[in-house]
């Protein structure tokens, strides 16, 4: 599995969405699930999925779909 496979699964597993849903437009409150506790859920899964420990001001950053690319990368994450 790709770390891109991986990404989007964490996506689809803290929001509870189709990979369909899963698009550049896709932003912190854009969608009902991706509130504060889901922000948080969203964090956990990638921290577990990546085996890393994301510090607190990326996680404040980490503002959509198509920034977290972008933050993953910080931490050795290759898409």
């Amino acid at each position: 599995m790709s770390n891109k496979e991986k990404y989007d699964g964490a996506f689809m597993e803290a929001f509870e969405i189709d990979k369909a849903d899963l698009n550049d437009a896709l932003e912190y409150q854009s969608t009902r699930a991706w509130d504060s506790v889901g922000h948080m859920a969203l964090v956990a899964a990638l921290e577990d999925t990546f085996n890393i420990m994301l510090e607190m001001d990326d996680i404040v950053d980490f503002g959509s779909y198509k920034t977290g690319f972008k933050t993953l990368e910080k931490y050795g994450v290759i898409f």
